[in-house]
């Protein structure tokens, strides 16, 4: 009877992560309609063909996740694993995409004379790219670990929905006319939004298994230090150094 509770438990656990997973997805799309998926749909966004390249990985990944926690919650955790090197591969494709993304967003910014704020704002994408990346590697080094995987995994999903929420708030907040990178602190109400969704996870254990797991709370901590480096660094001479050496890649 006991086995049989536990299992039960942990069948619900399962797709406690395909839930997520799926708001992830909802966040990922739905966030960029007004910026990004409308004008695309009226054919009237003119960005530089990185960004659609950027876009399409991005939301390819967040559906593979999708996929991936499903094939677990209905016990197919063998293709799980089979898929984890394509996962491994988009993920590193992403990474670059986003140090490409910004260069971009930082040429394009100097030709209306703001490219100091648009190598500001740029510490927002790339401290949130670091984070994902070792919250990945973190979580496959450890893909034996069920426990500790998935959750590194759901932590690395945070950062990503960041760029997402913030575009609402942008299009919602952003006074009539502005043009150009907007200041870091737009990313304070964004971060707050995704910070709920750590919370959830945390909620979650703490009804499922009577406490957090210690992978919630040493990586919400590390989800939480990331966003707090851009309002306090982005302006800062060292930060402005590496922005720099970040735009000299693209030559």
């Amino acid at each position: 009877m006991v086995a049989t509770t536990m299992g039960a438990e942990r069948a619900e656990t399962r797709w406690f992560y395909v839930g997520m997973a799926a708001v992830f997805a909802v966040i990922a799309f739905g966030g960029f309609i007004p910026t990004y998926w409308s004008k695309v749909a009226t054919g009237t966004f003119g960005g530089a063909p990185i960004l659609h390249i950027h876009g399409l990985i991005f939301f390819t990944w967040t559906l593979f996740y999708l996929v991936q926690t499903s094939l677990v919650a209905v016990g197919r955790t063998y293709d799980h694993r089979n898929w984890g090197l394509a996962g491994i591969a988009l993920a590193t494709a992403m990474c670059f995409t986003v140090v490409l993304a910004a260069i971009n967003s930082i040429k394009v910014a100097e030709t209306i004379g703001m490219g100091d704020q648009a190598r500001q704002f740029s510490i927002v994408s790339l401290s949130a790219v670091v984070l994902f990346a070792g919250l990945f590697g973190t979580a496959i080094a450890n893909n034996r670990r069920a426990d500790v995987h998935k959750r590194l995994m759901l932590l690395a999903m945070i950062p990503l929905m960041q760029a997402a929420s913030a575009r609402v708030f942008m299009v919602l907040l952003a006074p009539p006319g502005a043009v150009g990178p907007p200041p870091v602190q737009v990313t304070i109400a964004p971060s707050i939004f995704v910070n709920l969704l750590v919370i959830a996870a945390m909620v979650y254990d703490w009804r499922t298994r009577g406490r957090p797991h210690p992978v919630y709370v040493w990586g919400g901590a590390a989800v939480l230090l990331q966003e707090i480096v851009p309002l306090v660094f982005a302006g800062t001479a060292g930060w402005m150094a590496i922005a720099t050496w970040v735009e000299s890649l693209a030559g």
